[in-house]
């Protein structure tokens, strides 16, 4: 029977926030406990039922998950390693391959490129110098030519919003099937652009990343032996050398082909560029003339705060606008554990005057007091109401932690203890609160939501706001991304600096 070796180890690092992420922030399975998230939707179910399928033996060992937030402890990764190393060393010579589940742009305090690290570790054990590594990460990874010489086949994410978590997956595990089947290891290459694009230019429904996708199905079909073409889309928040657009072939075919096609992909991004910076509304203007729609709410997307990216959740911009218009029917989530702590002894239909928001980002105006009327207040566990939600990569059923409504004046807030990105509209409904009777809602995301939402609403507006995950590229100080890129440095001096690359 075929044995593969399943790991995994998903994160996205956000370089310029406070926070830190120690090993008590990852939702760990081990053994029988990887085993047993087959059917849940995520990445490892992909790869799970696509092995059972083909009557694999999974030898598992732990797949460490956690959202986007600040610099991981190394500790971390060095745990991860040593759940996976003793199962490795002990079977490696019984394997036939390897299959990681990845995000791509994880960053610890001792390592910014940790796939490759994780990659070079394997690598060394007796026994797996040789075996095939196939794998799955993010559109929003961070590629780097590392990982591509040291795995077989990575597989990327096609779509922003992730709608394709457990294709993505089955894809990379079938890979792995006719490497193992054909006895031909294909070669993976990979190029780094000069570009670095913001969450909010990722999106795959239009503008760059549409165009670099079409023309990556194009060279699927069209060039001899390529197997796959990855376009990633990148994390613009890791302060690493290589963070932002990058490119992968996977191909059986002639190498100077794939190479090519790299530089094709590349030359489309460029000419792309300005779209990769997408405008922002003003929120003042935008809040003050809205005239209900009459069918679905008007959303208010503030990526600056965005959840998925790493943003705290709580930035004030969006609810003191609400407030200062007292616009009727509009809502907003807040992650704060501390307001929801202050809620405890009130009763419901009670008053309380609270600090709000405003304690995650130097870069916000800081708590909004307010006087409010408590709602409600839930134990903030729900299950998904959408299975292809990119949230399902933490499992069917999720938790915001302890939940209080509230509401002042026309004015809805949803208060959660912990931070949870706003892709699913069971966040809503599992708290009382039909989102599509809203009038406005505010949205923590960039483009993440847009599956859930997008349906819903009567008009969206990305909106210009403070935070940790502004659009604007020039305002974060980076010190260990490769210079020059586009946005922050002139076109002429990238050009010149690609020609001798």
């Amino acid at each position: 029977m075929t044995k593969i070796l399943l790991a995994g180890i998903f994160h996205e690092t956000h370089s310029f926030t406070d926070d830190r992420t120690t090993l008590g922030d990852f939702m760990i399975h081990r053994g029988q406990d990887l085993l047993d998230r087959i059917g849940d939707g995520s990445q490892v179910d992909g790869f799970l039922a696509t092995a059972k399928r083909l009557g694999w033996e999974v030898i598992p060992t732990a797949n460490y998950l956690c959202g986007a937030s600040g610099m991981v402890e190394h500790a971390v990764f060095e745990r991860f390693w040593q759940d996976v190393e003793p199962v490795l060393r002990a079977r490696a010579h019984e394997l036939d391959g390897i299959f990681l589940s990845l995000h791509g742009a994880m960053v610890t305090t001792e390592l910014e490129d940790v796939d490759g690290e994780l990659l070079k570790r394997i690598r060394a054990i007796p026994g797996a110098e040789k075996l095939p590594i196939f794998g799955v990460y993010d559109l929003h990874a961070t590629l780097t030519r590392e990982m591509g010489a040291l795995s077989d086949g990575l597989v990327c994410y096609r779509l922003c919003p992730h709608d394709d978590t457990y294709e993505s997956a089955v894809r990379a595990t079938e890979l792995l099937a006719r490497c193992l089947e054909t006895g031909i290891r294909p070669r993976q290459h990979v190029l780094v652009t000069n570009i670095v694009w913001p969450p909010t230019g990722t999106g795959t429904r239009d503008g760059a990343m549409h165009a670099l996708e079409e023309a990556a199905r194009r060279m699927e079909r069209d060039i001899p032996g390529v197997l796959a073409v990855n376009v990633v889309g990148g994390y613009a928040y890791s302060d690493i050398r290589d963070a932002g657009v990058a490119f992968g072939i996977i191909t059986e075919g002639d190498d100077e082909d794939a190479k090519a096609a790299l530089r094709e992909l590349e030359q489309i991004a460029w000419a792309h560029r300005a779209e990769g910076i997408p405008k922002e509304h003003d929120l003042d203007e935008v809040v003050r003339t809205f005239v209900p729609r009459g069918h679905g709410p008007v959303l208010l997307v503030e990526p600056a705060d965005n959840i998925g990216g790493g943003g705290p959740g709580d930035c004030t911009d969006v609810l003191r606008a609400l407030v200062k218009y007292d616009v009727e029917g509009s809502a907003v989530i807040i992650a704060d554990a501390a307001a929801v702590a202050a809620l405890k002894s009130v009763p419901i239909g009670g008053r309380i005057t609270l600090p709000i928001g405003g304690k995650g980002s130097r870069l916000d105006l800081g708590p909004l007091t307010l006087e409010v009327e408590l709602v409600s207040r839930s134990d903030g566990h729900f299950e998904l109401e959408d299975r292809q939600s990119q949230m399902v990569v933490l499992g069917a059923k999720v938790s915001m932690g302890e939940s209080a409504v509230v509401r002042h004046g026309g004015v809805t807030i949803l208060l959660t203890s912990k931070r949870l990105a706003p892709m699913d509209l069971g966040q809503w409904r599992s708290q009382g609160i039909d989102p599509e009777k809203l009038s406005m809602i505010g949205i923590k995301a960039a483009v993440g939501h847009r599956r859930a939402y997008d349906p819903i609403a009567a008009a969206s507006f990305t909106v210009s706001t403070a935070g940790p995950c502004t659009s604007d590229l020039a305002r974060l100080p980076y010190k260990r991304l490769r210079r020059p890129v586009y946005p922050l440095d002139e076109d002429a001096a990238i050009e010149v600096a690609a020609t001798h690359d």
